[in-house]
């Protein structure tokens, strides 16, 4: 059965609920002071970067220079642009398809190689080197040759 209720009854209902919705908002706002003083609420970074509640020893502070710093992995562009002889290990090859992958020594990064760029045929888990370029899809290996 539905309930039918006047607009008395109505009115009063959403004179309740805001009446409970700003006892609701004061409660909070009581909570969040807790008596905190600025002075206790601050965060302070130590020399090594980490978060704390003890103001930083100025004798420890050294300066940084903003452009020496790297967030993420260094971009394919960032790359010696000299032509090196990496050293990796055939990681996957397929025969068939005539495509694989080294992973480089240093980064550990994937590199894609095709047969045609290859001196002697290889195995998995060969040492290889190679040079490192730019593809379309990515870095790729040119004149791969095996490692004996």
């Amino acid at each position: 059965m539905a309930e039918y209720f006047s607009k008395r009854d109505r009115e009063k209902k959403k004179q309740q609920a805001r009446k409970e919705k700003e006892e609701k908002k004061r409660e909070r706002k009581d909570a969040s002071r807790d008596g905190n003083s600025l002075a206790q609420m601050m965060a302070y970074v130590d020399e090594n970067g980490n978060l704390t509640s003890i103001p930083q020893d100025l004798s420890k502070r050294r300066e940084v220079n903003i452009d020496e710093i790297q967030i993420g992995v260094p971009k394919g562009e960032d790359r010696s642009q000299i032509d090196e002889f990496e050293e990796g290990v055939i990681t996957y090859f397929n025969t068939e398809k005539g495509f694989g992958f080294i992973r480089e020594s240093k980064t550990k990064q994937s590199v894609f190689v095709h047969s045609k760029q290859l001196s002697s045929p290889v195995q998995l888990n060969d040492k290889v080197k190679f040079i490192v370029n730019k593809g379309l899809k990515g870095l790729e290996a040119t004149e791969v040759s095996v490692i004996k």
